[in-house]
């Protein structure tokens, strides 16, 4: 009886931090499911890098990294292991020096050998992220990835973000902060499942 996404239609160019913005229950995180091919659309296309994303999933989803809204870490993997874990995954066998240099990419790697439960919010969060991009993803998609976070926090994620970006990576993210959001090259804006606006910032 609820159409959550509604003739909703966009592009979002290579390298740039592109932003979802609305309300809950907008469509948002629908919107974010069935491009990451978690979810399956009723009518419509999905194309990501070139990709057909109703016969292309598995090939997706070796491209991109995912950081969804809640993260659930596993709790008793240290952090240095975790990194390790995903990476098979996705068919690397690293090795823990190589592990500590992706964890440094997110000011971790002091805290290799921690327990997810003994990480600030901010640095689970960052914890996450990096999982996100253990297989180098040319696209992440980062929902809410800094909700519950404290301000300091913020904007260290988004300091990681810009570097991301700046090195080529394109970085799609929902977010309900207005200084997030005007860190973005382009926003769309949704509510009730439409897509309202969609341009830069200004």
């Amino acid at each position: 009886d609820i159409q959550a996404i509604n003739g909703v239609s966009f592009g979002v160019r290579r390298g740039e931090i592109f932003g979802l913005l609305g309300p809950n229950g907008a469509g948002k995180t629908t919107t974010l499911s069935i491009i990451e091919g978690l979810l399956q659309a009723d009518v419509g296309t999905v194309n990501v890098l070139g990709y057909d994303g109703t016969q292309n999933a598995a090939d997706i989803k070796q491209k991109i990294g995912v950081q969804l809204q809640s993260t659930s870490l596993l709790p008793d993997l240290r952090v240095i292991e975790q990194i390790m874990l995903f990476s098979q995954l996705y068919g690397y066998q690293i090795n823990r020096q190589q592990g500590l240099a992706q964890l440094e990419r997110v000011g971790l790697d002091k805290k290799a050998d921690a327990f997810p439960d003994n990480l600030s919010g901010g640095q689970q969060q960052r914890l996450a992220l990096a999982l996100a991009l253990v297989n180098n993803p040319e696209i992440v998609f980062l929902d809410e990835p800094t909700g519950g976070v404290d301000p300091a926090a913020r904007r260290r994620f988004w300091d990681l973000i810009d570097d991301l970006a700046g090195n080529g990576t394109t970085v799609f993210v929902t977010t309900h902060y207005m200084d997030e959001a005007e860190r973005c090259h382009r926003v769309a804006l949704m509510h009730a499942g439409k897509l309202l606006a969609l341009d830069t910032v200004a």
